[in-house]
Parts: C-alpha cells; sequence; structure tokens
C-alpha cells in the first residue's frame, strides 16, 4: 500500500468552506529550512530575494521540522522501530509526557528554525490588496517579507490561532518576492499540540508550518467566515428561518461603500454596507429583513443512517465602485442541534428534534501532523462503514476539508480542547495564555460553526474550566453565534457557569471483560454519555506487526512492543495480554498470539457498541478511545495506522449494525435494536445454541415488531444442562419477506468472568475470574473453498468472494485478504511481491462459517491501489488452513 501522507498542491480555494474565493496563491513548494543558529543572518537578510539557501534542508509545506527531515531521509523512518528514538533530543523518558518537559540543552530542535521560500506573484494580483495567511503555526514565528518584518513572535502565537496580514505595500508585483518565517517551538508552558499518552512526542514537538500558507488578492474590502444559521419549526420541520452572516474588512485607508449580495439557489438578498478605513465588521441578513430566508419545506441535512445529508449553495460577493472586491462560497446544512437532559441527568442529543445515540470514536492526526485528502476521506469511509457516526476530536481539530467531508457523509463531529498539558492548568496561566486561548476558540469556533456535521463543542476535556476561562470560553461562543449545544468538559463535573454537563468521562481504557458494558451500574458501563472509553489494547494483526517491528523483536513481546504501546499507566500490553492467555489460552508466537487478539478485540468491541444500543435512551451515547492512531500502535483503534482493519473494526461494525439482533452478557436476553427512524413488523428473530462440536442443544423462533429507533427484548435463553465448556450462540434476523437482515455469532463459557469491582479504578475494573474460551484450540482444521471475481465500477474496484465450509466442523474467525502486486522500489528487477490492498472496505471479515455453510462476502477498494494485474484473494483463520491465494 503507497501511504497516504504525500503533500498534495491544492489551492485553498479548492478546499475550504470558509476561504475567499478571489485569487489566491498556496505557497507549498520551494521551501528551504535551517536552525536559525546556523543561518547566522538576520529576517531582514534571510528574506531578501536571492539570498543564497545552499546547504539548507528542501521541504514542502505544511510541514514540521522533523517530518521534513524523515522526508529528506536525514532520519529514517520515524515509526518504525525505535527509530523515533534516535531523532537528536529524543532523551525525555519512554511513555512520559514530553509536552509537560523541556526539550534537553543539545536539542537541535530547542531553538528558533527559519522557514524559507520564494515565489512570483501572478499577474492578477497586480494593484490588488494583497493578505498573507497562515492557517498554522507551531509555535511563535517573527515573519520577514522582502526585507521587511511583517510580525513578531510575540504578538503571532499559538497552534491554533489563524494569522492574516495585510501585505499589499510590500509584494512586488511580477518579480520574485522572498518570504522568511522564524518558528520558535513550543514550550511546557504553552498551549501547544499535544498527544497525551495515546502515543510519543517527535523531538521538535511539531515545531513548523503545520498548516497553508498562502497569499491571496482581493479589492479593497475581503470577505472571511460566513455563516448560515437556520432555525426550524421542531418537531414538524416543515419551515426554516436563515440568518447570514459575514465578516467584511477593509484593507484600505479610505472608507468604502458598497454591497454585500447573495445567492442561495434562487435566493439573493443584499445589504448596504459602510466600512471605515481598516475596519472590520460583522454583518448580519436575518429573516426579519429579508423575507426570502424564510423558506418552506426544506431539504434537511440529516445524520448518516438517520436521511439524507442536503447541502444548499450559499455565494457570497461584495460589490464596489461597479466591480467585485471579493467572493466567498460554502456549503451549508438546513439542521438544528439541540440536547435535553433524561430523567437520569443524562444528556441526550437531538438533531432535527429526533434523538440520536452518539456511536462514536476519538479521531487524531498524524503524529508529525501530516495530511492528505485521500488519507482523510480513507478515515472517514472506515468511520461510515463501521456504521459509526461521529468522531470526537480533543484537540485534534481538522481542517476545512476534512470538515467538509464530514458534511458530506453525515459523520457527525465533537470538537474540542485537549487534556493534560498547559491547556488543562488554568491555576498556572500568565495573561498571555488568557489572550492566546481566547484568540485560539475564536479562530477555530468561526471556523467550525458552518458546518452541519460539528453538533458540540467542549471547553474542556479531562475537566472544566477555572470560573473566569469558563466565563471568556461562553462569551466568545456567544458572540460568535455558534449555534450549537457546549459543555464545560467531558467529564460530569458540574460548574457554577454553566452547571451540568449530563455526560461523563469513566474509563475504562485498559482490557475489559465483555459483560462489564451491561454490568456496571455506576462507572463506564451502557448508561448515560461516555465521551471517551475502551475495552483497551487492539494490537494489530501480524502484517502490521511486521511492518511496525523489526524481525528479531516480533516475539516474544518486548521493549519495542512497549514503545508502540502508549505512556502513563498504558505503557505495555500486559493487562491485554494476561487476559488473553487466560481466556484463549498462551501463544507460541507472534503469529497465534495476533490471531487471537483479534479474536478477542471483536468480542470486546461489540459488547461496548451492543450494550449502548440495547440500553438506549438510559445510555445517550459512547466515543470509543480511540478511532485510530497518530503512529503505528498495539493501543486503542479501530483500524492501523496502515489502515488495516483488524477485529476491533469488525466488532465495531457489527454491534453498530442499523438494524440488528444481539445477546446481552448480563441476563440472557435477545435483543432487536432498531437504529433508524422507521419500524419493521413481522420481523423473526431466531436462536440457536450449540456445544463445541456443533451439536445443538437448544433453539426458538420469535416474531418480533421492532419500533423506529428503539431496542426490543424478543426472548432469553434458558439455563441449559450438558454444555460445553465453550460454547456457542447463533443468532439470526429476517425481516417479514424471510430475507436476512441481521446474523451475530458468540463463543461463550460456562465459566463466568468474575469482575474485581472494589479494585476499580479510573481507567480498568480488574478481573477476578476469567471466561475459559479454550476450548475453541480444539477445533478441528477446516480447508474453506473459496473463488472471487473482480469487477470494477468507476474509480473503485470490487472484489466479490464465494466461500464454502465443505465440512462438519465450524469455521471460525474467517479472516479475508484482497492483494495485489508490488514491486519493490529499492530492487525493481526482483520479482513482484504480494501486498494487501489498503485502504478496504469489506461487507464482513472474522466471521464464522457453519458446516455446510456458503457465502458470498464483497471488498471495495480504490482502483489506484493495485499496484500489479488483477487483485488476488487470500482467506486464514483461526482454525482455518492458509489457503494459497487462488
Amino acid at each position: 500500500m503507497k501511504l497516504l501522507y504525500l503533500l498534495v498542491a491544492v489551492s485553498l480555494a479548492a478546499t475550504a468552506a470558509e476561504g475567499p474565493r478571489g485569487a489566491t496563491l498556496t505557497l507549498k513548494e520551494n521551501w528551504a529550512i535551517q536552525p536559525t543558529s546556523a543561518a547566522a543572518s538576520s529576517g531582514a537578510v534571510v528574506s531578501t530575494p536571492g539570498f543564497s539557501v545552499k546547504g539548507w534542508y528542501k521541504a514542502t509545506m505544511p510541514s514540521t521540522v522533523v517530518s521534513a527531515l524523515a522526508q529528506l531521509g536525514i532520519y529514517a523512518d520515524p515509526y518504525y522501530g525505535m527509530n523515533l528514538r534516535q531523532i537528536a533530543g529524543t532523551t525525555y523518558p519512554i511513555a512520559g509526557n514530553f509536552s509537560n518537559l523541556a526539550m534537553p540543552p543539545e536539542s537541535p530542535f530547542r531553538g528558533s528554525w527559519w522557514f524559507r521560500t520564494e515565489f512570483t506573484t501572478p499577474a492578477e494580483f497586480r494593484d490588488k490588496t494583497l493578505w498573507l495567511r497562515f492557517d498554522g503555526i507551531n509555535y511563535r514565528a517573527n515573519v520577514w517579507l522582502n526585507g521587511r518584518q511583517v510580525a513578531d513572535a510575540d504578538k503571532m502565537a499559538g497552534a491554533w490561532r489563524l494569522f492574516e496580514f495585510n501585505v499589499s505595500g510590500l509584494v512586488k508585483a511580477g518579480a520574485k518576492n522572498a518570504l522568511a518565517v522564524e518558528i520558535f517551538p513550543p514550550q511546557p508552558d504553552d498551549l501547544g499540540i499535544t498527544f497525551v499518552d495515546w502515543n510519543p512526542t517527535p523531538a521538535d514537538k511539531g515545531m513548523g508550518l503545520w498548516r497553508n500558507v498562502h497569499l491571496d488578492a482581493t479589492g479593497p474590502v475581503s470577505i472571511r467566515f460566513p455563516q448560515v444559521i437556520s432555525h426550524l419549526n421542531l418537531p414538524e420541520n416543515t419551515k426554516a428561518e436563515l440568518t447570514v452572516t459575514a465578516e467584511l474588512r477593509n484593507g484600505s485607508t479610505k472608507p468604502v461603500k458598497g454591497t454585500l449580495k447573495g445567492q442561495i439557489e434562487g435566493i439573493t438578498f443584499a445589504k448596504a454596507v459602510h466600512l471605515g478605513a481598516g475596519e472590520t465588521k460583522v454583518v448580519s441578513l436575518e429573516p426579519g429583513e429579508f423575507a426570502q430566508l424564510r423558506l418552506d419545506n426544506p431539504r434537511l441535512w440529516w445524520p448518516v443512517q438517520t436521511g439524507p445529508q442536503n447541502l444548499y449553495p450559499l455565494k457570497l460577493e461584495f460589490e464596489t465602485g461597479g466591480s467585485v472586491s471579493d467572493s466567498s462560497s460554502l456549503r451549508f446544512g438546513i439542521r438544528e442541534v439541540t440536547s435535553r437532559l433524561n430523567e437520569e441527568n443524562h444528556r441526550i442529543f437531538q438533531v432535527n428534534g429526533k434523538n440520536i445515540l452518539i456511536r462514536g470514536a476519538g479521531y487524531s492526526f498524524d503524529m508529525l501532523l501530516r495530511s492528505s485528502p485521500e488519507r482523510q476521506r480513507a478515515d472517514l469511509e472506515y468511520v461510515r462503514d463501521m456504521n459509526l457516526n461521529t468522531v470526537r476530536m480533543e484537540g485534534k481539530i481538522e481542517d476545512d476539508h476534512f470538515l467538509e467531508m464530514c458534511d458530506e457523509m453525515g459523520i457527525l463531529v465533537m470538537a474540542g480542547w485537549c487534556c493534560c498539558d498547559h491547556w488543562e492548568k488554568w491555576e498556572n496561566w500568565k495573561e498571555e495564555d488568557h489572550s492566546i486561548a481566547g484568540a485560539s476558540l475564536r479562530d477555530q469556533i468561526r471556523r467550525l460553526r458552518s458546518h452541519p456535521a460539528v453538533f458540540t463543542w467542549l471547553n474542556g476535556s479531562d475537566g472544566p474550566p477555572v470560573p473566569a476561562v469558563e466565563k471568556m470560553y461562553v462569551q466568545i461562543l456567544k458572540e460568535l453565534n455558534w449555534p450549537n449545544p457546549f459543555q464545560s468538559s467531558a467529564t460530569s463535573k458540574p460548574t457554577e457557569v454553566t452547571g451540568q454537563t449530563g455526560i461523563k468521562m469513566t474509563g475504562p481504557y485498559e482490557y475489559i471483560a465483555p459483560s462489564y458494558w451491561l454490568l456496571d451500574k455506576d462507572r463506564g458501563g451502557a448508561h448515560g454519555f461516555n465521551t471517551e472509553t475502551s475495552p483497551g489494547p487492539a494490537v494489530p494483526p501480524v502484517d502490521s506487526l511486521r511492518a511496525m517491528l523489526p524481525e528479531d523483536k516480533l516475539w516474544p513481546i518486548n521493549e519495542v512492543w512497549d514503545f508502540h504501546s502508549g505512556g502513563s499507566v498504558f505503557k505495555d500490553v500486559k493487562v491485554f495480554t494476561e487476559a488473553l492467555n487466560a481466556r484463549y489460552g498462551p501463544s507460541a508466537g507472534v503469529e497465534e498470539y495476533s490471531r487471537k487478539a483479534q479474536v478477542m478485540a471483536y468480542e470486546g468491541h461489540r459488547a461496548m457498541f451492543e450494550a449502548f444500543g440495547r440500553n438506549k435512551y438510559k445510555s445517550t451515547g459512547v466515543i470509543q478511545w480511540m478511532l485510530n492512531n497518530a503512529w503505528p500502535s498495539m493501543i486503542w483503534h479501530l483500524y492501523d495506522w496502515y489502515l488495516r482493519p483488524g477485529g476491533s473494526y469488525f466488532g465495531a461494525k457489527k454491534g453498530c449494525e442499523p438494524l440488528h439482533i444481539q445477546y446481552s452478557y448480563d441476563d440472557g436476553s435477545i435483543v432487536v435494536v432498531n437504529s433508524l427512524y422507521q419500524g419493521f413488523a413481522g420481523l423473526k428473530a431466531k436462536a440457536w445454541v450449540y456445544n463445541l462440536d456443533m451439536t445443538e442443544k437448544w433453539s426458538k423462533v420469535a416474531v418480533v415488531d421492532a419500533g423506529a429507533d428503539r431496542s426490543t427484548r424478543v426472548l432469553t435463553l434458558p439455563a441449559l444442562e450438558g454444555l460445553s465448556t465453550t460454547y456457542f450462540v447463533r443468532l439470526a434476523l429476517e425481516d417479514a419477506s424471510g430475507k436476512t437482515v441481521s446474523t451475530n455469532f458468540y463463543w461463550l463459557s460456562t465459566k463466568p468472568e468474575v469482575l474485581d469491582w472494589a479494585k476499580s479504578t479510573w481507567y480498568v475494573t480488574p478481573t477476578k475470574e476469567f471466561a475459559d474460551l479454550k476450548g475453541l484450540n480444539s477445533l478441528p482444521p477446516v480447508k474453506v473453498n473459496f473463488s472471487f471475481r473482480n469487477e470494477k465500477d468507476g474509480e473503485r474496484g470490487w472484489t466479490r468472494v464465494t466461500l464454502e465450509n465443505p465440512s462438519r466442523s465450524l469455521a471460525f474467525s474467517v479472516h479475508l485478504k484482497v492483494n495485489t502486486s508490488e514491486l519493490d522500489p529499492d530492487n525493481p528487477t526482483d520479482p513482484a511481491h504480494e501486498v494487501e490492498i489498503l485502504p478496504v472496505l469489506w461487507e464482513d471479515n472474522y466471521f464464522v462459517l457453519m458446516p455446510g455453510e456458503k457465502r458470498t462476502v464483497s471488498a471495495s477498494y480504490r482502483l489506484t491501489e493495485v499496484k500489479h494485474g488483477q487483485p488476488v484473494v487470500a482467506v486464514d483463520g483461526w482454525n482455518v488452513e492458509g489457503n494459497a491465494v487462488n
């Protein structure tokens, strides 16, 4: 697979919802970087066109210092083995939070670095007002352009700030221009970017121009941050009132009179505006003034699975003196998000007046802050494929392109600040911190508020801000017309400013038994809204382990495994491995360990999501910690850094199925969970119990009507005599026509799991006695017959695999791969080798085949990932004889 962090030269005008639609030059290419200590020249000199950068490091923006050096091969792949620790300045304790520590004196990243480029403006920039924009710097910067200082580091500070400067008098039309940015790294007492205990931190702490730099050309007045606020006549949703706002900025030294014109499909409106010299003004167009902004029967925007993602186009222009000074456009959704507390003070979110069970996961961008549209699309396609409806961004707020795709796909976004560094050390904040925090919130909220996918904001994560800071945050949200709910933190701690949150952050995060989620009554179980929690580590499939670990460190588990675990108490996989060995038996090698790990991850993640689905709306939401990783990791993901879905992915996908039949670990009940806003009558629920040898011990059929957006208990498994220690429960749900719409399969034990509730902590409830599932190791080997066919549909390929289990034994945890041939770029004359096509969307995987069962499973993928020849299929599994590629 070709990794998707290649930098793609796309101008902001093609990607950002809030950006100006005048001429934009995005400065990506021809950058050079160098420590300022080595350059030995002032900013005035470095920013002179023609200044020699001989001996500097070439770079493409956006980039951090370490990312640029790794791209050049100065450092070996930081994500492989222990290579990250070989980067100069990486001396902080393993599993420590580097964001809270000072860089060592010998670090080459302790001081500032120059980021320099030269550019020529296009002809249409002549005689225009020119704006130099920075979408993200980390952390402070002095900016010089053509020998003149534009900004200094005392004012230009904050990783989450957006900076814009009027440089009309400094840019030379039709000639070479030189831009030099002196970047200073974040300090322990800065409001920077941290990965907490999720993964290590690179030695430069992300220092650099980590998001795009642009030069915009407009007339005297520019348009920024357009927004459309919609209000509905809930719950009928037959009428909508729209309010359009935009920020106008006069970049000239004279007053300007003009007209702000707008269009939404066939609706037009206009308003006269007067701006003083250098004035910035927010202009609002409201339905009380413009009756055409009242719509009948609007096409609503809905989250995924609940309805269509209708988007309207807004076009704005500011005209003055008979010409267009600037234009801007965005796509917005007509929808209204509200929330309420239920009888137990748990918060229920509602979209367009309808309850929605939030089922999501915590998102992270790349550890080196790299990004690409292809990678972002792969992430969100995986979210949608797993039947999740939400991503949470804890201090990892993505760019406009990502948010636009969330709008298009109907994936909700829960955004907010991060924990565990200076962001939550409010008692230590200085006056500058208050200023930077407030400005950061303003900049991010102005980006986020126009996206229908963004449904709530968290002013804190692991705790609420102190009253003075929270009041500042709340005031900013009000001033900026934030249209959605917001909470003081991700925890249940109330505040004197905003009261109860109605949400909780009670863990667990370490391995937990599948029964926990339904048995727990006062911690992280399926009651309320758990904003981050997890069944624990998700050790990747063995192919990914081979990609991230040296051959001599694959087995047994060792310090390199630990390094690719988390920080703090999550610095290894000991608790997970203890449970794996006790429940499934010890492993003789890495292949067996990884195979068993997929099964336990499937079991655990399915159980968590199923529990919250069964208990809605006593349970109101759950955020799996996490969705993905910032680098190759052993813990907390639903798919790994290589975009390889494992057991956790397919367990989550099964547990979040829109119309779903499931087993309850607490009382043995069989439940149908309907997550759709329509009911289904005359469904037929079927249940079977089998011993390990597949002898049937019990079965029953029941007819059920599944109400819209509700769970329905259908039947309960009886106590049975003569069960094998490891036994199976098989479920199926048929619609009124007899078509199977849901299936499920559980491996259970007559030895119940016993949890040590008294020793519960914030991250784990220990297990006293483990279920005995070791009988799975005695399943007879099965050779699965299979065939496949490949198809093409536009830019996507499809591989449809038909499998048959000809034996009388169960084929357990059947795993499919679609492979492609790939040449070794270092040895192009060598024979091609098989690699898995990634990303890939499988209908199902890690499934069972009953004796004699035949089924077809399909996979889809981008045709660009097919390297050589035709895609081919490989099949393996728990007791499936590894079939050669067919």
